[in-house]
């Protein structure tokens, strides 16, 4: 017995340090994903249209940012249709980082949208995940959302904005549904709310929430589709290269835990690659979330955005994005170029460029196609999964398993077990010679 505790108290010590490694890594890669950029100039306002006589969506942003794909991908199907007068609104008119370390410089102020709409609320407000949902930094955002939701608005959350509307009680009594990852954590924290397992959206009448990333789409077609029609939904999905428009698309995660590949990644990749994503006029924001979210989901590396000269950029449908480095920045491993700039040589001093999107079809098909040729089969399924992607469009090329870092806790573990037994056998007494 007293062998076997021996033993059991190596095994406990040995896999203490990858243990504190692992969350050390983990809480240094989420920090990474909504970590504020420097101090930049704020670019002059765009002079924006609005056209009365269209419905106006909204998407919020947070003072301390919000989930990239959330955001962006509502936004450039909103935009798409040319149905809507579309806006991106936040408290303040300042740079607000999106996951993986895109600055967005919002439209509008809650103040400059009031002075723009007048005493006419937004006919939809999207409200896209939130680092702080439920603190009281948050405050100023859910008060809005119910001054909002009083006022008619219609409202879409995606993702974990479901746990946001639920933080302001626009949701009690209500059945909505949140990320398979979040669902349980959601029920203990609002159990006032009816949560609901299993499908990409649900719509309770002027609020449809949905599931996880990808599922945004769906609710936001579902939207397009009740206020502008099927024609028009229909129309916005094939401009997205979305083939799943009118389908039912499963929510296949069995349980809210991650899989073996993403624990592995984020506890064991201590020194991930940087990755800049070159930001160029005229990208697509779907393609641009594509690759700042396949790469942060993944846990695999850490994101940086560029442009040729450090200057702000504009998206295809009017977004300002402000770069935090020039794209000969020192320190970058890799540079992913999004669709728009295919075929665009960067400035000279950077890593050779790899552009992302060559290939026609949806911009997250082949984002995570080429995860998995960068990084490994795993690592890309696990993402597609987080990002709640269908796979039927996405070609898994490349190695099995992230073999490197998991090679580290099994090194780990063999070198304290190895220095144990040498320690032992150092201090086994020596047999002395027989007496004769």
């Amino acid at each position: 017995m007293r062998t076997f505790l021996k033993w059991f108290a190596l095994v406990v010590a040995v896999l203490a340090v990858p243990a504190t490694g692992a969350t050390v890594s983990a809480l240094s890669a989420f920090d990474a994903l909504y970590a504020p950029g420097p101090p930049r100039p704020l670019p002059v306002a765009a002079p924006l249209p609005h056209d009365p006589a269209k419905p106006t969506a909204v998407i919020v942003v947070g003072d301390h940012g919000a989930v990239v794909s959330d955001a962006l991908a509502p936004y450039e199907i909103l935009a798409a249709t040319g149905k809507f007068n579309v806006y991106t609104v936040a408290p303040h008119r300042e740079p607000k980082p999106l996951t993986g370390g895109l600055d967005l410089v919002p439209d509008f102020g809650f103040d400059e949208l009031a002075a723009r709409l007048g005493s006419k609320a937004p006919d939809l407000v999207v409200v896209p995940a939130l680092p702080d949902v439920g603190e009281a930094g948050s405050d100023v955002v859910t008060a809005w959302l119910r001054a909002q939701a009083a006022r008619g608005a219609k409202l879409l959350s995606v993702c974990n904005g479901g746990g946001v509307l639920a933080s302001a009680g626009l949701l009690d009594g209500r059945p909505a549904t949140a990320h398979w990852l979040k669902l349980d954590d959601w029920a203990k924290e609002y159990p006032a709310v009816k949560w609901v397992r299993g499908q990409r959206f649900v719509d309770d009448g002027d609020v449809v929430t949905t599931a996880g990333i990808l599922s945004g789409i769906d609710g936001t077609l579902h939207w397009v589709e009740r206020l502008a029609g099927p024609a028009v939904a229909a129309g916005a999905a094939a401009k997205i290269g979305w083939r799943h428009y009118g389908t039912q698309v499963p929510v296949t995660p069995p349980a809210g835990i991650p899989d073996a590949a993403a624990i592995v990644n984020a506890g064991f990749r201590w020194n991930p690659d940087t990755v800049g994503v070159l930001l160029t006029n005229g990208v697509g924001e779907i393609e641009l979330s594509s690759v700042f979210d396949t790469q942060g989901q993944s846990l695999s590396s850490r994101t940086l955005a560029v442009s040729a000269d450090g200057g702000p950029v504009r998206s295809r449908h009017g977004l300002t994005f402000l770069p935090r480095a020039a794209v000969t920045a020192p320190g970058l491993d890799r540079l992913l170029v999004p669709g728009a700039a295919r075929g665009v040589t960067p400035p000279p001093g950077g890593p050779a460029p790899e552009y992302v999107h060559d290939r026609p079809g949806f911009a997250y098909d082949t984002a995570v196609s080429g995860l998995a040729r960068s990084t490994d089969v795993a690592t890309a399924r696990w993402t597609a999964k987080v990002l709640e992607l269908p796979t039927d469009g996405v070609v898994f090329e490349g190695r099995a398993w992230p073999w490197l870092p998991t090679a580290v806790p099994i090194a780990l573990i063999l070198l304290g077990a190895a220095v144990v037994v040498a320690v032992r056998r150092i201090r086994a007494p020596r047999a002395g010679p027989r007496p004769s």
